[in-house]
């Protein structure tokens, strides 16, 4: 799968600090044979990536839209098209499908909501269900999907 996390408020706090276990879960799904890309609201965001030693496991980095979801994957040149994210904000979870993390907005608010992050793709992948609140299948058909590739 080709599994995207937002940056602000998901991986990182906004005193810059990289939630705890994220370099581990990026490692053991690009282990799983998934492929790990990063986007982000503010832009491509190479220096986050770089600053905390995630390019190992990084494939990409993106501009993330932040609506008209389908249209901005073209205009913004993102390839491949998400099959699952991981974002604070439910309205592009809702759209793509994956999961919606709780915000991780100060340091000392650190928790493992990562690692939930990696059980439902596991989970995802071995019964194509989830029994977690926090997990949405995509909303976008199939035509639109294919409009993106």
């Amino acid at each position: 799968m080709n599994i995207f996390f937002d940056v602000d408020y998901t991986i990182l706090s906004v005193d810059q600090v990289l939630r705890r276990g994220t370099r581990e879960v990026f490692g053991q799904l690009v282990e799983d044979g998934h492929n790990v890309y990063v986007w982000s609201g503010e832009g491509q965001r190479w220096a986050v990536v770089r600053h905390h030693e995630l390019e190992e496991f990084v494939s990409g980095v993106f501009s993330k839209p932040l609506q008209d979801f389908d249209q901005g994957l073209q205009r913004l040149g993102v390839s491949p098209v998400p099959d699952f994210v991981i974002d604070d904000y439910p309205e592009i979870v809702r759209h793509f499908g994956g999961y919606h993390i709780p915000e991780f907005y100060h340091s000392r608010h650190d928790d493992d909501e990562i690692h939930t992050v990696r059980q439902v793709i596991a989970e995802l992948e071995a019964t194509g269900q989830v029994d977690n609140p926090r997990w949405r299948r995509t909303e976008r058909t199939v035509s639109s999907a294919s409009e993106t590739t």
